[in-house]
């Protein structure tokens, strides 16, 4: 039987490419960086077979989507951010059987979700792949994308579709990673001052309330954290709806995970936004070994 050994919430700031380049900038993202970095050994420690990653750059309009197409490679340039993230050269391998498995089972659930694995042109969105690029990630380790921006849909959709995501990793016999890849709050400031913004938050309310929601997963609180995440990604314009994080908890099992996060990366802000790389420990009953390694 197939398993989910490792679940996170993590951060794809495209300020992390321009830390790793030579320039006044560099070094600025290095605890983000270190924070991926240890997500991937974990990964690697953890035997993975395929990661699957809820993208909220990828925005989807009439059902719910996966890319698992088998040739990820490619030079991706952001069309948000062309000068932060530019000509980056990727190469991963997709896994068409578990992002089809995903798409039945979570169609069978009553969401209608469709995996794609013969369009060569679809393209792989930045919130896959700046956190694989830091994670270390090489051709022995599949990837499926699924889009973590729905238009117009419940969160309780992205809720059965992350059930079915477990569901269908137990049916598969693989060992799984999942990802759910979006910031906390998200509100970017005005064009005129955004520049001023790359080590702030744009509201200090956001802030607050992005630290009391890691406060709620570090103590386990997961239902008081689902009573306020609809109200949250609304007032805070969570990432994606936070799309991501309902198909992360999901997975997890709920209001009945209680499970006692691990920072990996301490809160940051970033262009106005907030943003972190957490842990979420799963229960003995789908992984009896728990430990992380924090930053």
């Amino acid at each position: 039987m197939g398993e989910v050994v490792l679940a996170a919430k993590v951060t794809h700031v495209p300020s992390m490419f321009i830390s790793e380049q030579e320039g006044p900038l560099k070094g600025i993202r290095d605890a983000a960086i270190e924070g991926l970095r240890k997500i991937g050994d974990l990964c690697r420690e953890r035997e993975v077979d395929t990661i699957v990653i809820a993208d909220t750059h990828w925005l989807v309009n009439a059902g719910f989507h996966i890319n698992a197409k088998p040739d990820m490679s490619g030079v991706f340039t952001s069309t948000e951010f062309p000068h932060f993230l530019n000509n980056m050269e990727y190469s991963y391998t997709g896994d068409p059987e578990l992002g089809q498995l995903i798409a039945e089972t979570a169609t069978n659930s009553g969401v209608t979700t469709l995996c794609h694995h013969e369009i060569d042109t679809l393209e792989i969105q930045y919130g896959t792949l700046v956190p694989l690029r830091y994670m270390g990630i090489d051709k022995d380790i599949k990837v499926v994308s699924i889009a973590g921006w729905m238009y117009d849909a419940d969160l309780e959709e992205s809720k059965v579709v992350g059930e079915a995501i477990l569901k269908a990793v137990k049916k598969s016999g693989k060992r799984v990673a999942f990802l759910a890849s979006g910031s906390l709050s998200h509100r970017i400031p005005p064009n005129k001052v955004v520049g001023d913004y790359l080590f702030k938050i744009s509201r200090p309310l956001n802030q607050e309330i992005d630290l009391m929601v890691m406060d709620m997963w570090k103590q386990g609180r997961t239902k008081d954290f689902l009573d306020i995440m609809p109200k949250y990604a609304e007032d805070c314009s969570g990432e994606g709806g936070m799309h991501d994080t309902a198909m992360l908890f999901g997975l997890l099992g709920w209001d009945k995970y209680e499970g006692e996060a691990e920072i990996m990366t301490e809160y940051f802000p970033s262009s106005g936004t907030g943003q972190c790389n957490v842990v979420f420990p799963l229960m003995p009953s789908d992984k009896p070994d728990t430990t992380v390694h924090p930053v």
